[in-house]
């Protein structure tokens, strides 16, 4: 495969995630005006799109609150500051089986399962540009827990977006997930142009390895838009390497919590050293209304 790195890039910024994070950084943005405050600084740094998840503002943890999501609306808003949201649609498919003797029923405080509709209520109330399905079951930590995701469920989630002119950023987690994202794409529910997100390093998908990681890109239909992250240390990396293999960045601290060894980041430094690393093999960055053109998105306000 000869090298194309991408002349072009956006970057996008996780800002905050639904994991058990917020214990080891004080910087893990918890509350509407905390997850706002970030996404807009992230898009000043130079960040097209910020991906938002919510979390519950006493407990820090990860919820699907429609009224959190406005929260967090509003106060982008308010900034007057130009950034593509880009809602997860993960949330409602966490299912925490019983022991290995009793794995049914599944441990009702720890199962968050609810229905396709229900687990796009926050984008049809608040119209995002961009939503998340992830294109895929996984099992998730050392557990019982797994993300389930069957075929019949992102079905039902891609037309609910596509009714409602919102782009799919379709989260690949292994190998099998770009399998089944073909499939989608056939099955008439995601339109062009098809937008991928390549999710590398979670346990327990795929690895970040380097042969793992061009097993996607050798496999991925060339007219598909794609950004690539990995996990912790390698996620700076990884930057560099997306935009090697012709993709876009992403980077936030759902995904990692240091900008150094010893040095906890922010959204905002994040962002910073990932502009400086695509400015660093002359890729231009490209901004918020670029991008709406590339993904032929439907900007709301």
């Amino acid at each position: 495969m000869p090298l194309m790195p991408s002349a072009e890039v956006f970057i996008t910024c996780a800002v905050t995630g639904a994991g058990d994070t917020t214990g080891r950084s004080a910087r893990v943005p918890i509350t509407p005006e905390e997850i706002g405050d970030a996404a807009i600084e992230a898009a000043r740094a130079g960040a097209a799109i910020a991906h938002i998840h919510v979390r519950d503002p006493i407990s820090g943890k990860g919820t699907r609150g429609v009224e959190l999501y406005g929260g967090v609306v509003e106060r982008i808003r308010a900034s007057g500051v130009d950034v593509i949201l880009n809602f997860t649609g993960g949330m409602g498919g966490d299912m925490m089986i019983g022991p290995p003797e009793a794995p049914l029923p599944p441990i009702a405080h720890l199962t968050d399962m609810v229905g396709a509709s229900e687990r796009v209520a926050h984008a049809e109330a608040l119209l995002p540009e961009i939503c998340t399905i992830d294109c895929g079951s996984l099992n998730f930590g050392d557990g019982d827990l797994v993300m389930v995701n069957t075929p019949s469920i992102l079905v039902e989630m891609a037309q609910r977006l596509r009714s409602l002119g919102i782009r799919p950023e379709i989260e690949i987690f292994d190998t099998g997930n770009l399998r089944l994202a073909q499939w989608l794409v056939q099955q008439g529910v995601i339109d062009d142009p098809v937008l991928v997100q390549l999710c590398m390093g979670i346990p327990w998908g795929i690895p970040d390895d380097l042969n793992s990681f061009m097993a996607l890109i050798n496999n991925l239909p060339s007219n598909w838009i794609f950004s690539a992250f990995s996990i912790g240390r390698n996620q700076l990396p990884y930057s560099m390497l997306a935009m090697l293999a012709g993709g876009n960045i992403r980077v936030g601290l759902e995904d990692n919590l240091w900008l150094e060894k010893g040095l906890l980041a922010t959204n905002r430094t994040l962002v910073e050293r990932a502009v400086a690393i695509a400015q660093s093999i002359n890729a231009r960055i490209l901004g918020p209304q670029e991008v709406r053109e590339k993904l032929k998105l439907t900007r709301r306000w």
